[in-house]
């Protein structure tokens, strides 16, 4: 069983940092997904999308939710999540350095 990642970001800094992250680490460790929000997107839509990736990604353990900014729309869809039946923690204030730890210590 494992914990799958998904980064619920505003557009372009999802991929970015799994980019970055991959450069760094060359193989990520963990199943990771990108699900970015645009600035017209519908918030609704994003949280049906957001849970069908969270749930492939559930490998039993539940799913760890990294968010960009607390309070912003992809934080919001996230928190939004556990009504959903998601199993998931979510953490806002994603950077690089966060996301190499949680890959580096699975």
């Amino acid at each position: 069983m494992s914990v799958g990642v998904l980064l619920l970001t505003h557009e372009s800094m999802g991929a970015a940092l799994v980019s970055a992250a991959r450069h760094v680490l060359g193989r990520l460790p963990l199943p990771v997904e990108v699900q970015e929000v645009a600035a017209n997107a519908d918030p609704d839509q994003m949280l049906f999308a957001a849970a069908a990736r969270a749930r492939d990604l559930d490998g039993g353990d539940g799913v760890l939710v990294l968010s960009d900014l607390y309070g912003a729309t992809p934080c919001n869809v996230a928190n939004r999540l556990p009504k959903l039946g998601v199993r998931m923690h979510c953490v806002s204030g994603l950077n690089l350095p966060m996301l190499l730890r949680v890959l580096n210590y699975p």
